[in-house]
């Protein structure tokens, strides 16, 4: 089921990771300052008269939509316990404080007194309730896999105990927290700045008086209104006709429809990871032919013509936005042709079958892989597509019915590969299961200086080849923001000015 899952995923996912502007937002939350911020003096904050985009027809709850168009939303209703920045640094919200245990495999968080938008307090209760739920989600599922136990302590602090060691946890906790009591509704109210009202018989986004912290956000509209349709064409006529003002897309998707009028746009990354994976068992790739695949793909060039330049090259398996992604390690990794050639003239494999497999269902993903398909023969490989509808292509997978297949999954900020290379892993198909590469993921976890010898040992047995991680298109009204610093999951992203390294206790 956690193999499905996962191939199911790829095919669904996509978020929002956007812009690096630099300003730092100023905030006050419990534990800071009791005074709210001030604008400067002869200033004033206008609000906007903003509207979004929504899918009706598609999910509303944070733990089950996998709509990028609707998950825009979630980051003015909900919060997590962290935060994630463009620059994957995870800073605290609901967390006032954590410590951490001396082997890393007991993470402490304490609660700021935060509350929903119903009044309620937000509990260690709905906290655990929160990640639990989201680990049985397609949109966060995978994350939580070495947790081992949820703990509410006597102080009313999540005590989450862990099966090997992390040093970065906190970097996955950027999960929506809702009330225990609410986890099964399509629209559980939550702690962020807005909250969900009917009005009219439309629902909008009112900005909360209560809310129980402050921050300057990038969004200083009193209502929002959210403006449906059932397809991107006609979000895309109700931007240019009409005025909607934010509508964030998938330029990788079949529905994407490209938009006319004057408008600002972020291209932002998804942690969406396009990657060839090879077959242990295959009789036609050993190991010097298949290390050498990396140099016949031109990576860049399927960003633009497939993908429509959004998204980034990716010679490791990681973003290369990700602080561990090492440019020493890829500075020898384009696109040189001849070198595959000459791989495939010394392994004699020139004359042989190599199957690659790829979903159908994906069109986009489709298109991709024949190119690459192309590009592997015009290298003097014989490329045998393998086009399969998804249950066909999962069984195949399965099977090993293949040489190579094109896949696509959704990396977690912080780039544990385990799902790839442990025993049984929800990707771990061709015999890619390899007890070296996988003590290698976990002691990068531990330890994120471990991700460059992980990184090197997995270019060295060539099994995984990546290719590109994706990025979605955020539309926006010209003019309508001055500091929109989108984050991956989190378009509208605020952070409330608390040093992440100050919340960090010290180690018990």
């Amino acid at each position: 089921m956690k193999r499905l899952l996962c191939l199911m995923l790829s095919l669904l996912l996509l978020t929002g990771c956007g812009a690096k502007e630099k300003e730092p937002y100023v905030a006050t939350g419990n534990g800071l300052s009791s005074e709210k911020p001030k604008p400067p003096e002869g200033s004033q904050v206008t609000a906007q008269s903003l509207s979004l985009a929504l899918f009706p027809d598609r999910s509303l709850s944070p733990f089950q939509c996998t709509d990028i168009t609707n998950r825009v939303i979630f980051s003015l209703v909900y919060q997590g316990l962290f935060a994630v920045d463009s620059d994957y640094q995870a800073h605290p919200v609901l967390c006032s404080r954590y410590t951490v245990s001396r082997d890393m495999k007991t993470y402490t968080f304490y609660l700021e007194e935060a509350s929903f938008s119903d009044g309620e307090p937000v509990t260690a209760a709905d906290v655990i309730a929160s990640l639990k739920e989201a680990s049985e989600s397609a949109w966060f599922g995978g994350r939580f896999s070495n947790v081992e136990a949820y703990k509410t302590t006597d102080e009313g602090a999540v005590e989450i105990t862990l099966t090997t060691p992390y040093e970065n946890f906190q970097l996955l906790l950027d999960v929506p927290v809702v009330p225990k009591k609410q986890i099964d509704r399509e629209r559980p109210v939550g702690s962020g700045p807005y909250i969900y009202e009917e009005f009219d018989g439309q629902l909008r986004l009112r900005r909360r008086s209560d809310w129980w912290c402050v921050a300057e956000l990038p969004v200083t509209a009193q209502i929002i209104t959210l403006v449906s349709g059932q397809t991107m064409s006609q979000l895309r006529d109700e931007f240019e006709f009409s005025g909607l003002g934010v509508v964030c897309a998938d330029p990788g998707s079949e529905s994407y429809v490209d938009f006319h009028s004057d408008y600002e746009l972020w291209a932002c990354e998804t942690g969406v990871f396009l990657y060839l994976a090879c077959n242990e068992d295959s009789k036609v790739l050993k190991p010097k032919l298949r290390k050498a695949l990396t140099y016949g793909i031109h990576r860049e060039a399927l960003v633009e013509a497939y993908y429509r330049g959004f998204g980034k090259a990716a010679y490791l398996p990681a973003s290369p936005d990700s602080p561990w992604y090492s440019t020493v390690l890829t500075k020898d990794l384009r696109y040189e042709p001849e070198k595959l050639t000459q791989a495939v003239t010394d392994s004699d494999a020139g004359g042989q079958a190599v199957v690659l497999l790829v979903n159908k269902d994906d069109g986009v993903r489709l298109r991709a892989a024949r190119a690459i398909g192309d590009s592997l023969e015009a290298c003097g490989m014989k490329i045998t597509m393998s086009e399969l509808a998804t249950q066909d292509y999962v069984k195949a997978l399965e099977k090993g019915e293949y040489d190579l297949y094109l896949g696509q999954t959704k990396l977690s900020a912080n780039m544990d590969l385990s799902a790839f290379f442990a025993p049984k892993g929800a990707l771990s198909f061709g015999d890619m299961d390899d007890s070296v590469v996988y003590a290698l993921c976990k002691e990068a976890l531990a330890n994120s200086g471990n991700y460059y010898t992980l990184y090197k040992q997995v270019l060295d047995e060539g099994m995984l080849c990546p290719i590109l991680v994706r990025s979605c298109a955020i539309f926006v009204q010209r003019g309508m923001f001055t500091n929109l610093n989108a984050a991956r999951d989190n378009v509208f992203y605020y952070d409330l000015g608390k040093d992440p390294a100050a919340a960090r206790g010290e180690t018990q």
